[in-house]
């Protein structure tokens, strides 16, 4: 008997059917991956299995008894946890981790709140005892990085008696190193009998992780894949057609130098390093978190100043005092957090796909302050055709697509008007395979700018620059050319990094 067994579950939102007779089955001690597309209806199926909502028709067991919670509490009663994407609200900035470890057991009462902070942190470590989980319990909170973060939320989850761990995208804001690490505690946790439901676009989670892999295409499950899993097939499975054949590609021959920095440190005690971007280029960064893959992007778009060094843009000196500088120079940037950085919030004005892309050039496209709606759809439209957005039309919200197309919409506000710069801070984050295509085939179609984008995945990297750059404690550490070995970046290689 399994642990889990969905059947044949359906859920419509009005005329949409995000699940549509979807089947699925868990058995203790397994890792099972859910693979789909963008809005294939993954988030759905979490958000039943969470409590959150509740299936128009079919059925769940929970072993072997019928299975409705009412709530994620009710859930994690049951003994099915969900770790989310976003750990912001696994605990409170202030407290220490050994506070947020011990969250929910204030909350309910298990744990007194009046407590010496000796009696919290000796609570916490017998929580993490047989774990295999290491934190630092004195530090604050709002201090760890994403890493730490996803193990707070799951040392809790695991104290809350989970036999069932969803884990929604652990990986997408993880360096490789991080990943490893999270792949070597959930291979103790399977080896203890915990079952996991593990929800990634990243080919390599699922190779290093998953027994088995189930696909969901349009709200239906059409392929399940056991070890050894062949990934063509079962992506192919996923998006209902067969990816392009990937050939070598050659790098593309670098065109007239656009960016230049000489000398340039991203903090006052940094080591100096130069960097040439070229017209028709693509330049990936990557490197652990804190590495400064962020912290350059940003630089170049006037967020932070430059502690030192020279930059030139066209051959003229550049010197943002803010995005607005950067914006009117042709540097144009889509930061990492789409939601919080290049969206308005639900409801409010500005949500629509048409106003979203017009937001950045509004003094520039209509210098008398009234807005052309017209020429906003115009855009929109063009946009949604050239990327494949899937979308009811240009004045569609921007919440009501999947993350794949949300992210076009990212990309094609900057492909509106030209630009000289386009930086890209982790823009494959939470992309099915299938849109990732379509946002690379249209980075490589723009010849006359040149590209950075910051990526903590070296295979995206790879898969999709001309260069690939390397960072460490804010410098660069190597250079990597297409079909050809990491080089240092310093020395003689100054003038090609």
């Amino acid at each position: 008997m399994p642990l889990l067994d969905i059947r044949s579950l359906s859920l419509s939102f009005g005329s949409t059917r995000a699940l549509d007779a979807a089947s699925l089955r868990v058995e203790a001690g397994e890792i099972v991956a859910l693979m789909g597309a963008n809005g294939a209806g993954k988030s759905t199926l979490v958000k039943i299995l969470s409590g959150v909502q509740s299936a128009d028709s079919g059925e769940i067991l929970w072993k072997g008894s019928p299975y409705a919670p009412a709530s994620p509490a009710e859930a994690a009663r049951a003994g099915v946890v969900t770790v989310h994407q976003s750990t912001d609200v696994v605990g409170i900035p202030d407290l220490t981790v050994a506070d947020a470890l011990l969250l929910d057991r204030f909350i309910d009462g298990r744990q007194p709140f009046f407590l010496s902070s000796a009696s919290v942190r000796r609570s916490a470590a017998r929580l993490l005892t047989g774990t295999g989980i290491d934190l630092p319990l004195d530090r604050r909170f709002g201090d760890l990085g994403t890493a730490d973060r996803q193990l707070v939320a799951i040392a809790r989850a695991l104290s809350n008696k989970a036999e069932l761990l969803i884990l929604d995208e652990p990986t997408a804001s993880l360096s490789s190193l991080e990943s490893h690490r999270l792949y070597a505690l959930l291979q103790g946790l399977k080896a203890q009998g915990l079952a996991i439901l593990y929800i990634s676009h990243r080919t390599a989670d699922l190779q290093a992780l998953a027994d088995r892999v189930v696909v969901l295409r349009n709200g239906r499950d059409v392929g399940c894949f056991a070890r050894p899993i062949d990934f063509d097939v079962a992506i192919e499975a996923m998006i209902g057609r067969a990816l392009p054949t990937t050939e070598a590609r050659a790098a593309a021959a670098p065109g007239t130098p656009l960016l230049q920095l000489r000398g340039v440190t991203l903090r006052p005690d940094g080591v100096p390093f130069d960097l040439t971007l070229h017209a028709g280029e693509i330049v990936a960064i990557t490197g652990v978190l804190g590495a400064g893959k962020s912290r350059l992007l940003s630089t170049l778009f006037g967020v932070y100043p430059l502690p030192s060094g020279t930059m030139t843009l066209a051959g003229l000196p550049y010197r943002p005092r803010g995005p607005a500088d950067a914006i009117a120079a042709g540097v144009f940037m889509a930061a990492e957090d789409r939601h919080r950085s290049s969206f308005m919030p639900p409801g409010w004005p500005g949500a629509s796909i048409a106003e979203t892309i017009s937001l950045p050039h509004l003094s520039r496209w209509y210098p008398s302050g009234f807005i052309d709606a017209r020429r906003e759809n115009r855009e929109a439209t063009k946009a949604i055709e050239r990327l494949g957005i899937k979308a009811r039309g240009p004045n569609a919200s921007v919440w009501s697509l999947s993350g794949g197309n949300q992210q076009k919409v990212v990309l094609a506000r900057w492909d509106a008007a030209d630009s000289r710069i386009l930086l890209l801070d982790e823009p494959f984050q939470g992309v099915d395979v299938g849109a990732r295509q379509d946002i690379i085939d249209a980075l490589r179609c723009q010849r006359g700018r040149a590209t950075l984008i910051a990526t903590s995945d070296p295979d995206e990297a790879h898969a999709v620059a001309d260069r690939v750059l390397t960072l460490s404690r804010h410098t660069i550490e190597t250079v990597t050319h297409r079909d050809t070995r990491a080089l240092p970046a310093l020395g003689d290689q100054k003038e090609d990094a």
